[in-house]
């Protein structure tokens, strides 16, 4: 009930103001032009709640079809309202001017002119429909313009990074050390096995040491998307692949699906670690989220036991959590979360909340590289934030 609030009344505000701006400003009153442009209004507030409500209780092969047209709506919804708003003040500029040639009410003759009323200036209708409807049309044409590269973006192959990260700790013989990292798969009604497959195609191309997958990878069960992940049995490293879970697997079954990882081979590490290739202490901590589900992030425990004489690469779903890194001397986080905002301006966003939107930094002594993520959650649409992964490579400081 919460979600939907937070969401359903923005976007109901939102829809609003599409209607006095699409219907109401580009339509004259009591005409059917109006009643259909108020309906579609109507309709379209529904199918996006249909969207928010129907795929969580529905599964994937029937949600889907409620999930795209409602989630793509919400990107147009947007992109549309920014695209008008931007509008306004050119619009309202010439609204102003949209108006009949001035009238002088009541002059008396050329000789005796008399008394002069005020001069009536009458708005010209048809000028202010055309321009609310040339107003219109530009912003159609521009959110639909931005949501559908937008959606070739999210849609596509997601971008191959080379990131170097240098550690002091490393030792020179392990100089070269690579480690692919993938967060945010976001396996659903909209991203499926083909998805999957694609993911493990590219990684295993890359013949890397180790395979880091930090956190939400599903938007649903196991009995709904088992079959969705089962591609990542195949995924291929030297010493293994490794998971760590995010907000989106408390929502959707964390126990399970940490059962059904293990079962495909890839390793969850619930606030544990171990010694990687004998000179690497690859550590994972639950997500934060896992608080309210008493599966919350444990650093003592994790840490417990490892060398440090040896680099501390951790995995950790939310970049927020390096805080709690970097005061226990971890050398290296690895997140994701953020979907580098996923669809701009919402990258603008993202640092109220955490420390980084994307890519490699240092929070005191620890690094800090977050992930875009290589799925998306909600609209199949990034703007600014193309999805990727990433191949870590590990480098001695001598």
């Amino acid at each position: 009930m919460i979600f939907l609030l937070l969401l359903g009344v923005p976007t109901a505000l939102g829809h609003l103001y599409l209607w006095r701006r699409l219907v109401v400003d580009t339509t004259r009153p009591r005409t059917l032009a109006r009643r259909i442009g108020t309906l579609a209004i109507i309709g379209a507030f529904a199918l996006l709640m249909s969207a928010l409500v129907v795929t969580r209780r529905v599964p994937p092969e029937y949600g889907k079809f409620f999930a795209w047209p409602g989630f793509v709506w919400l990107a147009v919804l947007f992109y549309l309202a920014i695209a008008l708003g931007i509008a306004e003040i050119p619009r309202r500029i010439l609204l102003k001017r949209a108006t009949l040639a001035p009238v002088a009410v009541g002059a008396g003759s050329v000789v005796d002119p008399g008394p002069v009323e005020p001069v009536e200036v009458v708005p010209d209708p048809s000028r202010r429909l055309f321009i609310s409807r040339s107003v219109a049309i530009g912003s159609g044409i521009a959110a639909g313009s931005v949501v559908g590269y937008g959606m070739t973006q999210a849609l596509g192959d997601p971008q191959l990074l080379q990131v170097p990260v240098t550690l002091d700790k490393l030792q020179k013989s392990m100089s070269g050390f690579r480690i692919a990292v993938v967060s945010d798969i976001h396996l659903g009604p909209l991203l499926g096995r083909s998805h999957t497959e694609r993911i493990v195609r590219m990684i295993n191309e890359q013949e890397a040491d180790l395979v880091a997958i930090v956190g939400d990878l599903v938007d649903g069960t196991v009995a709904e998307l088992g079959e969705a992940a089962a591609p990542l049995k195949d995924l291929v490293s030297r010493h293994g692949s490794f998971f760590v879970t995010g907000n989106h697997e408390y929502f959707s079954g964390h126990e399970q699906w940490i059962s059904e990882l293990d079962r495909l081979g890839v390793n969850p590490l619930r606030n544990e670690g171990l010694t990687v290739a004998g000179g690497i202490e690859l550590v994972g901590v639950n997500d934060v989220t896992g608080k309210a589900y008493g599966d919350g992030p444990d650093f003592e425990r994790a840490l417990t036991g490892r060398d440090r004489n040896n680099p501390v690469v951790l995995l950790s779903h939310q970049p927020v959590q390096v805080s709690d890194a970097s005061s226990r001397g971890v050398d290296l986080q690895l997140s994701g979360h953020t979907h580098g905002g996923q669809m701009v301006p919402f990258n603008f966003v993202v640092p109220v909340q955490q420390p980084s939107v994307a890519g490699l930094s240092k929070v005191d002594d620890t690094w800090l590289y977050v992930s875009r993520g290589a799925g998306f959650w909600g609209p199949p649409v990034r703007v600014g934030a193309p999805p990727d992964i990433t191949m870590i490579e590990l480098r001695s400081a001598g």
